[in-house]
């Protein structure tokens, strides 16, 4: 052990009460920054794990179709004849027509994970008490669980009951309660003058209120029927192997495929933008913590070098440099910040572990029934970064003032 760090620990056992304090709001802060952290990130993991189970990293929809205008502009002759401005417009056409030329091209990339077919149009649902508009969406199961989470959101009744019968049907959790059906009942779904009778196989539950509230999953074939579409499809579902790569996966495609293509990021870019406020402004919430704890050791430190003042002195004459003076300070606010970040860090696993393990029942833009939390190095890394940084500046300070002291400045003062 060094002689400096050694003068600085008796210079902390000076302050011990003081310094108590201090490190107990560092600890506390680290603690705190690596809770919130966990949980904001541990909601919007879950939300986008929600989503990608869901609607898939990308949907391919509209067909894009380029029309040319042309306008005349001025060029140096000053005839308005002389030159023209080719202009370039996109129109959209509504649905897929050949998804099986685009299903190929998909299926042959090492990025694309699965592609499913959905045919999605406007119903209205008729149980033997209720009647109400719903969104029939049919699919190729085989195809639709290689890019969603189907199978693992089923809450009630049986997937392969679905698969071997044509007319089944799987209704969202929050629809089945507002038309009151459970599995084995049967109801009606009406589109124009084209009614088909459908019996519920199974109840599923995405975590997404406007989802569950009015989505009902039938096979393609009895959409097509009852949609009136023999062929097409309304859009193509896509996973990925990294769903993080979407958007520039998204616009190397378009202009392939000739078809709109939203990745997941696009389409939840509010939710997303939420989430990240929320993590941000937790964050420099949760710092105020460690700034207060570091205003209160900037004040012990000050105090420290006033009523020191002597034993610096003597230090100076018997041979200590400007910089010693200063590391014995540093060392001060450096052993508070290697002692608060460990033990704040040990505290944060703590608290994020027992939130975790809280009940709490929400439905809305996910389904949960505990809070989620992310355990990820970089909260960590974070806190204690922070820590570090606002401790060390207000270590700097009193231990500049403390070097400056020089020796005859004080034996003079106490000769006088």
């Amino acid at each position: 052990m060094s002689t400096n760090l050694k003068i600085a620990l008796r210079f902390l056992f000076f302050k011990k009460r003081a310094m108590l304090m201090t490190l107990s709001g560092i600890i506390f802060g680290v603690a705190f920054f690596i809770l919130t952290q966990a949980q904001t990130s541990g909601f919007e993991q879950f939300f986008i794990r929600t989503i990608l189970g869901t609607d898939g990293a990308l949907r391919v929809t509209d067909r894009i179709q380029e029309t040319y205008a042309s306008r005349k502009i001025a060029a140096e002759s000053n005839n308005p004849d002389d030159s023209l401005l080719i202009e370039t417009q996109r129109k959209f056409i509504e649905g897929i027509d050949y998804p099986n030329r685009l299903n190929a091209i998909l299926r042959a990339m090492p990025e694309v994970s699965g592609t499913a077919e959905v045919v999605r149009g406007q119903a209205k649902i008729d149980s033997n008490t209720r009647s109400y508009d719903a969104n029939a969406f049919g699919i190729n199961l085989k195809e639709f669980r290689a890019v969603s989470s189907l199978e693992n959101q089923v809450v009630s009744g049986d997937l392969s009951e679905f698969e071997k019968r044509p007319q089944g049907a799987l209704v969202g959790a929050g629809l089945a309660q507002r038309v009151n059906v459970r599995p084995g009942d049967e109801f009606t779904l009406t589109v124009g003058n084209t009614s088909q009778r459908f019996s519920v196989s199974g109840i599923f539950e995405t975590g997404v209120g406007d989802i569950d509230k009015v989505r009902v999953i039938i096979h393609r074939n009895a959409a097509r029927s009852l949609l009136g579409r023999p062929f097409g499809a309304t859009y193509l579902q896509v996973s990925l192997e990294d769903p993080d790569r979407a958007p520039a996966i998204a616009y190397r495609l378009e202009p392939l495929l000739q078809h709109s293509i939203a990745p997941w990021q696009r389409r939840e870019k509010v939710w997303l933008d939420v989430f990240r406020a929320l993590r941000f402004s937790s964050a420099i919430t949760v710092s105020t913590i460690i700034l207060v704890s570091a205003l209160g050791m900037f004040n012990t430190l000050a105090m420290l070098v006033i009523e020191k003042t002597r034993e610096i002195a003597i230090l100076r004459s018997f041979g200590f440099s400007k910089s010693d003076v200063t590391r014995i300070f540093l060392w001060l606010g450096w052993v508070v910040i290697i002692a608060g970040s460990t033990l704040g860090c040990a505290v944060g696993a703590l608290l994020t572990w027992a939130a975790g393990n809280i009940p709490l029942r929400i439905r809305g833009i996910f389904s949960t029934d505990h809070f989620v939390v992310s355990w990820n190095i970089n909260h960590y890394l974070a806190a204690v970064v922070t820590a570090v940084i606002v401790v060390s500046i207000a270590s700097y300070f009193p231990a500049r003032r403390a070097a400056r002291i020089e020796p005859g400045d004080i034996i003079r003062g106490a000769s006088s």
